[in-house]
């Protein structure tokens, strides 16, 4: 089977669905019954072609970037080129210029949407960009999407539920095990008694830090690290003045795995339905972490469940949070409940072995 992958950029471009489209393809070259390539467009620059891990990757020239989107009429032609070439093409989405490629393609190719998120800063461009969407929905084959929450919270998706596919996303659970298990949190503590509270993510304005420092105020006998940065950093910097915060910037890989590894309470404050699913909560919770999330109408809340392997609690509700985190930071014995029913959850429900050749097979659907 010749599957192309499809998105805005790929790795080394940080960004969670680079990551999940990277790990898809890096799985598919690794099968010999399989060949994949990898469309995506260059953050700036002209076209380059290169093979990364077996994965032959595309990077069509881009000039412009409007609203978080590459223009590149290098990608629509390159589009249809490689749409003759594949037997299955999966588009990553929210990506206008994807859409777009394939209408004018005119493929009669399998199509499968890989369902992310829904457009939810950029709502005036949305009302121009949704006939299209509305166009691909319908075109499609198949439509994966991680939870059932990002059918029920799109305003899209309802209609084609008879062809989404839930899929969660994959952990490479052996990369997790076989990283080092560094005390990058621990000899930061002022106090070494106290409770490491963790957040990972970027500083920006769906992830709710200011809500998380504000409802931290409340808290003692803790220490919050915040990694990651963002436009959002000074003034996170200037809130958090007289708190026991640390600002630990943007980490490595192996650093960050060693911070979910050392926290003692791994948190979610997410405000906004820019917020899909969380992939952070895996990370934690396969080190054995109870995590505290908020109830978004997302994937987010699906991922580590309330009372089982953590606690959530109402989006930007400062006095929920407080409770939460002391909570969990007055009581050992809960902590480690929640955080032995996450590290079998993320073990049964999210293994990338298991989720990948689900994966597989649904785009492969009734090609045969």
């Amino acid at each position: 089977m010749k599957i192309l992958e499809v998105n805005k950029f790929y790795a080394p471009h940080i960004g969670g669905i680079e990551t999940l489209v990277e790990e898809r393809a890096r799985y598919f070259a690794s099968r010999p019954d399989t060949e994949v390539k990898v469309l995506v467009c260059q953050e700036r620059g002209d076209t380059e072609e290169e093979c990364i891990d077996g994965v032959e990757v595309i990077r069509c020239g881009c000039h412009l970037i409007v609203a978080a989107c590459p223009i590149s009429f290098a990608f629509l032609k390159k589009f249809r080129e490689l749409a003759k070439w594949a037997d299955v093409i999966e588009c990553h989405m929210p990506f206008p210029l994807g859409d777009l490629a394939c209408l004018l393609s005119r493929t009669k190719k399998r199509v499968v949407l890989a369902w992310h998120s829904d457009v939810v800063k950029q709502k005036h461009l949305l009302k121009l960009y949704s006939p299209l969407l509305r166009w691909f929905l319908r075109r499609a084959d198949t439509i994966i999407v991680a939870t059932k929450g990002h059918i029920d919270s799109s305003p899209f998706l309802p209609e084609h539920r008879g062809k989404c596919s839930i899929i969660p996303y994959p952990l490479e659970i052996e990369r997790y095990e076989k990283a080092k298990r560094l005390p990058i949190l621990t000899g930061r503590l002022h106090d070494p008694t106290k409770c490491k509270l963790l957040f990972v993510g970027r500083l920006v304005y769906y992830k709710g830090v200011e809500v998380l420092l504000e409802a931290f105020r409340g808290v003692v006998g803790c220490e919050l690290f915040l990694c990651g940065t963002g436009v959002l950093e000074d003034s996170l910097r200037t809130q958090a003045e007289g708190l026991e915060v640390h600002f630990m910037g943007r980490l490595s890989d192996e650093e960050l795995k060693a911070a979910f590894a050392d926290c003692d309470i791994f948190i979610l404050p997410s405000v906004e339905n820019s917020e899909a699913f969380g992939i952070v909560q895996q990370e934690a919770m396969v080190y054995g972490k109870p995590v505290i999330n908020t109830s978004l109408p997302t994937g987010v809340p699906y991922v580590s469940l309330h009372g089982k392997t953590g606690l959530t609690v109402p989006p930007r509700d400062v006095q929920a949070l407080t409770n939460a985190i002391q909570k969990l930071a007055d009581n050992s014995k809960l902590r480690r409940i929640y955080g032995d029913n996450a590290a079998q959850r993320v073990r049964k429900e999210y293994d990338s072995r298991v989720v990948m050749q689900r994966i597989y097979e649904t785009l492969k659907g009734d090609l045969d």
